[in-house]
């Protein structure tokens, strides 16, 4: 079991998701890895993790774990946009305690 922060920075960028089919779907990604099945993940950097998922441009959405019991979401984005997601979700994790 872990319990999900979502930092605004994430909040932000989930709302401004179109597709309302794509954020039900994102959702109940997140619901899963509330409950610890965690599913297609993959390290991006120093600490910080994608959930992948293979629908539409190919939707990613990052984050750190703490503590085995904690993940903070960072940020999302697609497969085109992967680099400068990946490099924005880098530095606000080195911003949180612990980062």
């Amino acid at each position: 079991m872990y319990t999900i922060k979502r930092m605004p920075e994430f909040d932000h960028w989930f709302a401004k998701l179109k597709d309302p089919m794509t954020r039900i779907r994102l959702a109940k990604r997140l619901d899963k890895a509330q409950r610890g099945l965690l599913g297609d993940v993959a390290p991006v950097g120093a600490n910080l993790w994608e959930m992948r998922e293979f629908f539409g441009p190919g939707w990613r959405m990052y984050y750190v774990e703490r503590e085995g019991m904690l993940i903070v979401m960072l940020g999302g984005g697609d497969k085109s946009s992967q680099s400068a997601d990946i490099a924005a979700a880098q530095a606000l994790s080195n911003t949180l305690e612990g980062g």
